[in-house]
C-alpha cells in the first residue's frame, strides 16, 4: 500500500514534525526529485530552524543516491537558492523552509533550471507520486557533495539595486526575527553608509520573540519601540526566510505592502516607462493608477509566487508585486526577493529627499485599504456564493481569476480562500475614502461571520 504524504501543498511542501514532514521524506523527495528531473547538478540550502540541518542532510543523501552533484551552500534564505540556481547555471535548486510557520513545523521549496517553480502544476505532483511510491531505480554512478560559496555573488547582486554613492547615513532599524535575514545585513553592512540597529538579529530556531511573521501585529511592537527609542528613519522586519520584508514609517507606522507594491512599480517605470508590472487581484487601484500615470502596462495575474513568476515570464515584465510583501525582479530570475525591496526604497529616500511616510501619504490617501483580514469559516465556497449575490445587483464589475473581485464606483473587495491555510481573506479599498473602506469591510465581515484564525 502506498504512502500518503500529506506535506505537499500547491507550492511547496509544509508540514508538521515528525508526523507530517521528516528526514525519510526528506530522502524520499531526494529520491523522486531527481528521478523526475534528471538533473545532473543541484544546489541546496535550508533555513534556521533546528530540524533543518537534519532535512538538509536526508535530502542530500537522497539526491545523491539518485545519481545527483549536490552543490550545499549551507544555512541560507530562499532567495540565495533561487540566485544561486541561476547564478551558478544549476539544473535546479532546493530549500529547506517552512517560513514563518510555528517552529514544530517543516517544508521545501523546489525549482528547476533558471530557479523556475515546481508547483502543483508543473511536477509536485509528479514528485509526490514518486516519493509516496518509494521504488527507485539503482544509479550507474552516486553524486558528488560540493561546498558551494555563493555570498560574494549575491551580495554584488543585492547591491547592484542602488546607487551606494548616492545614499544618505540614513539610521534604520532592521529586525530579522531571529530568523535569517541577519547574517545577510552583516555581510553588506560594510558597504553602506547606513546606521543599522539590529532587533531579534542573531538566528535562532527556538523563535525566543516568537515566530518571525511581521505581519503578527504582535510581533511589529519590537520594530516599533527600537524605531521610537533611536529615532530612526525607517524599520524592517523580515519572515523566517526572509524572502518576504515589511516596512514601517520614521514614526513606527506599519505600511502596507500594497503601497510598497505601487512605489517600486514608479521607480521601475521612472527608469523605463515602456514596461510591464505583474500585481495580484486582492488591492489593484493604486497599482493600476501609478503605472498607467507612468505609460507601463499593469497586468494582473492569480495570487501565488508559481502564478506571479510564471506570468512575469510570459509578460517579461521588469517588476512584480504582491500585497503580501513578496516582490518579484525580472533581473533577480524572476523571482521574489526580501532584501532588494529594502534596498530599493532607502536608495529613493536618499534621492528624493523624501521621509517613507513622504513616499507613500498621498497614495494611501488616494485609496485607503483595509489590509488583509482573514475569517476561519466552516464552508467557504457558500459565503462567497452568498457575497457574491449580495453584490451582483450593484457590481460594475464581477471577476473570478482569484476568488471573487468585485467593483463599484468608488469600492471594491476580493474575497479569496486561502491556499495554505483553511481560511477566507478579504481586502477592501475605495477611492479617497477611508469611512466608506471601512464601513463596507463591516458589511461585509458580518455577511461572512466565522472568527479570527
Amino acid at each position: 500500500m502506498v504512502e500518503e504524504i500529506s506535506c505537499f501543498k500547491a507550492y511547496d511542501l509544509r508540514g508538521r514534525i515528525p508526523d507530517e514532514i521528516n528526514e525519510d521524506i526528506a530522502y524520499r523527495v531526494g529520491r523522486a526529485y531527481a528521478a523526475w528531473l534528471q538533473p545532473a547538478r543541484v544546489v541546496v540550502g535550508h533555513d534556521i530552524r533546528l530540524s533543518s540541518p537534519g532535512m538538509c542532510q536526508a535530502l542530500i543523501g537522497g539526491l545523491l543516491e539518485g545519481g545527483v552533484d549536490v552543490f550545499h551552500i549551507g544555512q541560507c534564505g530562499t532567495e540565495e537558492i533561487y540566485f544561486a540556481t541561476s547564478h551558478f547555471e544549476m539544473d535546479g535548486g532546493i530549500v529547506i523552509t517552512a517560513s514563518h510557520n510555528p517552529k514544530n513545523y517543516n517544508g521545501m521549496k523546489l525549482v528547476r533550471e533558471e530557479s523556475k517553480p515546481i508547483s502543483s502544476d508543473s511536477g509536485l505532483d509528479e514528485i509526490k507520486a514518486l516519493a509516496e511510491a518509494n521504488e527507485f531505480e539503482p544509479v550507474a554512478k552516486r553524486g558528488q557533495l560540493v561546498a558551494l560559496d555563493h555570498h560574494a555573488a549575491y551580495c554584488a547582486k543585492l547591491l547592484s539595486y542602488v546607487d551606494i554613492a548616492k545614499l544618505k547615513p540614513l539610521k534604520v532599524v532592521v529586525n530579522a526575527g531571529n530568523g535569517g535575514a541577519g547574517a545577510v545585513i552583516d555581510r553588506i553592512e560594510k558597504f553602506l553608509p547606513l546606521q543599522f540597529i539590529k532587533v531579534h538579529h542573531q538566528a535562532d530556531g527556538n523563535f525566543p520573540n516568537g515566530v518571525p511573521n511581521p505581519l503578527l501585529p504582535e510581533n511589529r511592537v519590537s520594530t516599533i519601540n527600537a524605531i521610537n527609542e533611536h529615532q530612526a528613519d525607517i524599520g524592517i522586519a523580515w519572515d523566517g526566510d526572509f524572502d518576504r520584508c515589511f516596512f514601517f514609517d520614521a514614526d513606527g507606522r506599519f505600511i502596507e505592502g500594497y503601497y510598497i507594491v505601487g512605489l517600486l512599480a514608479e521607480a521601475f517605470l521612472e527608469r523605463d516607462s515602456d514596461n510591464r508590472i505583474i500585481h495580484d487581484p486582492r488591492l489593484t487601484w493604486n497599482t493600476i493608477d501609478i503605472v498607467s500615470s507612468k505609460g507601463g502596462t499593469a497586468v494582473q495575474s492569480k495570487t501565488g509566487h508559481a502564478f506571479i513568476k510564471e506570468r512575469m515570464r510570459l509578460e517579461d515584465a521588469i517588476y512584480g508585486g504582491e500585497m503580501s510583501a513578496h516582490h518579484y525582479f525580472r533581473d533577480f530570475s524572476y523571482c521574489d526577493s526580501g532584501m532588494i525591496p529594502w534596498l530599493l526604497v532607502v536608495g529613493l529616500m536618499s534621492v528624493k529627499n523624501k521621509t517613507l511616510a513622504e513616499l507613500v501619504d498621498a497614495r494611501i490617501s488616494l485609496f485607503p485599504a483595509s489590509g488583509e483580514i482573514n475569517r476561519r469559516i466552516d464552508d467557504a465556497a457558500a459565503v462567497l456564493i452568498t457575497i457574491e449575490d449580495r453584490y451582483a445587483a450593484e457590481a460594475i464589475s464581477i471577476d473570478h481569476t482569484d476568488g471573487l473581485s468585485m467593483e463599484f464606483d468608488d469600492w471594491r473587495f476580493n474575497l479569496r480562500m486561502s491556499n495554505t491555510e483553511p481560511v477566507v481573506r478579504l481586502n477592501v479599498e475605495s477611492r479617497g475614502d477611508p469611512e466608506l473602506m471601512q464601513s463596507k469591510t463591516q458589511d461585509i465581515l458580518n455577511l461572512m461571520g466565522g472568527e479570527q484564525p
